[in-house]
């Protein structure tokens, strides 16, 4: 059995295009506005989806997205919440592939076995748990096999080679490659230290390799869009929903500026 996220990436390519892959945050600026938004960069193109789940300490990203975690939080929201989203979403959308990303602690609190339950009883296809390295990450990925749920892994500029071996090894879906060194919404992108870096990735792995951080723009999207299978960009998103005006409208814009780069 096929992944939703696998079959996604397979008419990608069959279009010869690049994949388009957003991240928001749950709840963020609440959960009805998150399900309009979500419904609204598919209809501008999204091909994936990655839904932050909010966390108290989300370590691995900048301030943008720790804001956007902070005002998901101050109106209460939780995984529960953000897995009753997706439900929601799946009522009129059973084809957008939905990444969980977030934090140990946050999954953690429901156990493997529960979560992945709730998991797939709701359509999430994939999780990505920023924290979770191969070796402690057993239990959720035996679970996550058996409900055929993806385990999506970060590959840094400063992953030793043996390192991203065996991470390759133990991902599913996709690879998220991190474009720069630092947090999430850092700047800079070197694109042929990209291009060198994921060249040597494709021939540990046959997954598709999305290229993530710091990419804000046509301009950062272009710098990269050729090197691999697609881009995540995330806290450009977070950033408009936190200015607040007129949310929806901006958001797809922003994603439509993205579609069109990549095809």
């Amino acid at each position: 059995m096929t992944s939703k996220i696998k079959d996604t990436f397979s008419e990608i390519k069959a279009e010869n295009r690049k994949a388009l892959i957003t991240y928001i945050v749950s709840g963020d600026p609440d959960l009805e506005t998150t399900l309009e938004i979500m419904h609204t960069m598919v209809k501008e193109g999204a091909d994936i989806i990655e839904l932050g789940i909010p966390f108290s300490d989300p370590m691995a990203e900048g301030i943008s997205i720790q804001k956007g975690h902070e005002r998901a939080l101050k109106k209460g929201a939780s995984l529960i919440d953000a897995l009753q989203l997706v439900a929601q979403f799946r009522s009129s959308n059973k084809k957008t592939p939905i990444v969980f990303m977030g934090y140990m602690n946050t999954f953690e609190s429901l156990g493997a076995q529960a979560f992945m339950a709730k998991a797939v009883s709701a359509g999430v296809d994939g999780i990505l748990i920023v924290d979770m390295p191969p070796e402690e990450s057993s239990k959720f990925s035996d679970h996550a096999i058996k409900n055929n749920i993806d385990i999506i892994r970060l590959i840094a500029p400063t992953t030793s080679l043996d390192r991203a071996k065996k991470i390759s090894s133990q991902s599913s879906g996709y690879i998220y490659y991190i474009s720069v060194k630092g947090i999430t919404g850092a700047s800079n992108i070197d694109a042929d230290d990209v291009k060198n870096k994921v060249e040597v990735l494709q021939t540990f792995t046959d997954l598709p390799i999305a290229i993530g951080f710091g990419i804000k723009d046509a301009i950062s999207a272009s710098s990269v869009k050729d090197i691999a299978d697609g881009i995540v960009a995330g806290s450009v998103f977070v950033d408009l929903i936190g200015e607040g005006n007129d949310v929806l409208n901006m958001v797809a814009k922003k994603t439509k500026e993205l579609k069109e780069v990549l095809g």
